[in-house]
């Protein structure tokens, strides 16, 4: 390795990591709407055009969660913790995934009425990746912390809210679905969504940990 190859790998990566981080929130706001578009769309060609999108941006958040991976694997000096933005970027990455779980178990399942409770999920992941996205816009900006830990704070009640969803949710499915079968795969549906907000807390729990670390 030329000794400029060597320093070049010594120079902060804030300005390449920081992009990434950007965009993999701009691909998760996307997924997240796209979501909202298929709980209120009730035809089934659209659906599938709303599916096969919801796919694509999931490979695009895979590639970007790689490239990310690559490039902490590549660094020795980091924005901040290795282990931190590890474990952000999977929980992204994770985000997504239940986002297109969701998303197949429509394909598949294709189920005969949309709850209400589907809507208001998808909704509340929408706004949890709208805060999820401003408060990692600001990470490289210690000024901001009040700012981040107040989207962090929101999105901390997004998942308690959540929670009362499903669990309504899963209630009204026991007391009115009369056939087995639908009642399973809304179930199934049910799970997927309540475990993407889990995983927008695990998000918001990381980034806080980055502003204690770094305060």
């Amino acid at each position: 390795m030329g000794i400029n190859s060597f320093f070049q790998l010594l120079v902060p990566k804030d300005k390449k990591f920081y992009p990434y981080f950007i965009q993999v929130s701009e691909n998760l706001l996307v997924g997240s709407e796209l979501l909202v578009e298929l709980m209120k769309c009730e035809d089934w060609e659209k659906r599938k055009e709303i599916i096969h999108k919801i796919k694509e941006i999931e490979k695009i958040g895979d590639d970007l969660t790689h490239n990310i991976f690559d490039l902490l694997n590549s660094s020795f000096i980091t924005p901040f913790d290795r282990e931190d933005i590890h474990n952000l970027t999977t929980a992204i990455d994770d985000i997504l995934d239940f986002i297109n779980g969701t998303a197949q178990r429509f394909i598949l399942y294709k189920p005969q009425e949309i709850p209400v409770e589907f809507l208001k999920l998808a909704d509340l992941i929408y706004d949890g990746s709208k805060s999820l996205k401003v408060a990692i816009s600001l990470l490289n900006n210690l000024k901001s912390s009040e700012k981040i830990k107040k989207e962090c704070i929101y999105i901390n009640e997004i998942e308690n809210v959540a929670d009362d969803v499903y669990h309504i949710g899963i209630s009204q499915l026991f007391e009115k679905e009369t056939n087995t079968v639908e009642l399973i795969k809304k179930k199934e549906i049910y799970q997927t969504l309540e475990k993407a907000t889990d995983k927008l807390e695990d998000a918001s729990d990381v980034i806080k940990s980055i502003i204690i670390k770094q305060s």
